[in-house]
């Protein structure tokens, strides 16, 4: 009851937080190429997917604030890890495919393509918000391919090298999101 009090305050918090961390991400080159040098650790290659699960948990608890701290979690997650001693070539060259992608210039067609994401993430707390799991879990696989696809489209050759770390995040969340979803669902009956 208490958090309820707090949700939207924090979620407007941690929106602003997410904000300001964009703002300094584009702006600040020097804080841009920290951050990616971590981002080629690939452990947060490998964290980044299971976002999806407190995601997709607190829009199904109505949380506002959980959403707003997963997103902020998941944006942060990039330099979490310390830069690694080496990193293979096909990683080095995705990641920087992303940096140019990022820094370069935005036309129409680029904003359309990466508005996929925020509405992509609208769908799937829209999805769990309203207890539709089927449609929750088509959305996450869409994500992945998404990403999948955008990648290797985009990237070549290079963007191939997510496809272990969304593959495996893609079938731990699908299945512990429809795990959670059948125990919670087994408790309710249990309590009925």
């Amino acid at each position: 009851m208490m958090l309820k009090k707090y949700d939207k305050p924090l979620a407007v918090l941690f929106g602003f937080l997410t904000l300001v961390f964009l703002v300094i991400a584009f702006t600040n080159k020097d804080f841009l190429d920290w951050a990616f040098a971590r981002h080629h650790n690939q452990l947060s290659w490998y964290i980044r997917p299971l976002f999806i699960l407190p995601f997709c948990y607190f829009a199904y608890k109505r949380s506002l604030a959980g959403i707003s701290v997963t997103i902020f979690c998941l944006l942060t997650s990039m330099f979490w890890f310390p830069e690694p001693n080496t990193v293979s070539n096909q990683v080095k060259d995705f990641l920087q495919f992303e940096v140019d992608y990022l820094t370069g210039e935005w036309g129409i067609g680029k904003i359309l393509i990466t508005s996929i994401v925020p509405i992509s993430l609208t769908a799937l707390a829209v999805a769990f918000w309203k207890r539709n799991v089927m449609i929750g879990l088509t959305v996450i696989v869409f994500i992945a391919l998404g990403k999948m696809g955008w990648s290797v489209i985009f990237a070549g050759e290079s963007g191939k090298s997510i496809m272990i770390p969304a593959i495996s995040g893609l079938m731990i969340c699908v299945g512990l999101v429809y795990w959670g979803i059948k125990r919670s669902q087994k408790k309710s009956n249990i309590t009925h």
